[in-house]
Parts: structure tokens; sequence; C-alpha cells
């Protein structure tokens, strides 16, 4: 009999021949219906191997209800891709489970209550130096070592030029140290 002799034939009536003992109908219904459902089982796994043992457990199970089977009930292709999209199902949960004491403790991202304590400290002095600044070197230093802004763009925005930035950023971070100096070992800065 020619390879493509049953092409014609339904899943269904194939199913059916091969419950009959048809070995043929059996050949046919493999090569029409394994490439789907193989390429099924790939695009929901995304792993070769798996969809490949997917594809092969769907159509054992199709082959054990093969005499069972009652035609016209349902179409063979719609059973047989719910039968792959179960056991894929199956197995993505396999995968997501996992020992929940095999999985280490996150680290606790917030600071102690030391640090804490002492971050307050540090920028509640810093702001009290800041204070003490004229007015043009304390917006020079705040936009340039606070907000992170550069010479050009603080220039603009206080319409100077940018050796003006230059000179009271310089002038005002001198300033600050002086104005900090005595306080390094209460704010937690220690000369190593």
């Amino acid at each position: 009999m020619p390879f493509d002799a049953m092409s014609d034939v339904p899943d269904d009536a194939l199913l059916v021949l091969y419950a009959n003992g048809d070995v043929a109908a059996a050949r046919a219904l493999t090569a029409r219906l394994t490439p789907k459902v193989l390429g099924h089982a790939y695009r929901l796994l995304g792993d070769r191997a798996e969809a490949e043992d997917v594809a092969q457990e769907a159509m054992l199970r199709l082959w054990r209800v093969a005499a069972d089977w009652r035609q016209g009930e349902a179409k063979v292709s719609t059973w047989l891709y719910r039968v792959v999209a179960n056991l894929c199902t199956d197995r993505l949960r396999k995968r997501r489970s996992v020992d929940i004491d095999s999985i280490p403790e996150p680290e606790d991202p917030a600071i102690g209550a030391e640090q804490g304590l002492q971050e307050v400290a540090r920028a509640e002095a810093l702001q009290g130096a800041l204070q003490t600044l004229p007015e043009r070197q304390r917006q020079a230093v705040v936009l340039r070592h606070i907000e992170g802004l550069g010479n050009p763009e603080i220039a603009e925005i206080m319409d100077i030029s940018p050796r003006a930035v230059e000179s009271l950023t310089a002038r005002g971070k001198r300033a600050l140290a002086e104005a900090l100096a005595g306080r390094r070992g209460e704010l937690g800065y220690y000369d190593d």
C-alpha cells in the first residue's frame, strides 16, 4: 500500500481502523499527527527534548484510547492538543516547584536602626552647614553635588559662566568642609 494511500481518510476513521488492527492506519495517523503534536509541545515548553517526550506520551495515550474512541464525538486532533497542553502544564509546574528550604533567605535591603540614625544625623548636619553658605554658593553646591548636574547646566540655570560655577562650588565645598570638620567623629567618619 502506498504511503499516502490514506491521506484522504479522516483522523477519527484512521483511529478506529488502528483499533481494529490496521497497522497502515496507525502509521498514517502517526505521520500526520506527530509533527503537529511535537511542534505544539515545543512552543509550549521551549525545550526540544521535553517536547519529544510529551509528544511520545500523547501519542501513547491516543493509542490506549483507540479501542474506546467514539467516532464523531470529538476531533482526534482537538483531543490530542488538549492532552499535549495538559502534559506541558504538568512539566512546567514541576519546573517551578522547588524545595522551599533550598532557597536562601533574601538579604534585608533595609538599613539597620543605628545606620539609619547615623544617616539622619549626617543629613541634618549637612543641611545645617549648607544654611551657613552664601545663597549662590549653596545653590551651586546643591545643584552640583546633591542634584548631580554638570557645570554647563548649572551655569545656564544660574545665568553665570561655567568658570563661575567652578569657583562657587569650590568655595562652597571648602566652607562645608570647615563647618563639618569638628563633627567627623560624631557623624561616623573616622580616619583610618
